[in-house]
């Protein structure tokens, strides 16, 4: 009777034990999901950075080849 009790006990134990690793389970994968999920956002955010400067630069880079090109002009015209 009492070995019995003692392993009633133990299963108890063991139990609480896997419905505690259970939820630690689920924490952990919704950690996992919200951390991926802030990934793909900050990704998204710096593409659309990295396009945007890209455009930027580009611009500015026609404005001096324009620039540019009438400082050669206006240089050729004085000659």
């Amino acid at each position: 009777m009492v070995e019995d009790r003692k392993l009633s006990r133990k299963i108890e134990e063991l139990e609480e034990k896997i419905h505690h690793l259970r939820v630690s389970r689920r924490v952990l994968m919704n950690l996992l999901e919200k951390v991926e999920r802030e990934r793909k956002q900050d990704l998204e955010r710096l593409e659309k950075e990295n396009r945007k400067l890209q455009q930027a630069n580009s611009k500015y880079a026609k404005d001096l080849i324009s620039k540019n090109r009438k400082l050669i002009e206006l240089e050729q015209g004085t000659n």
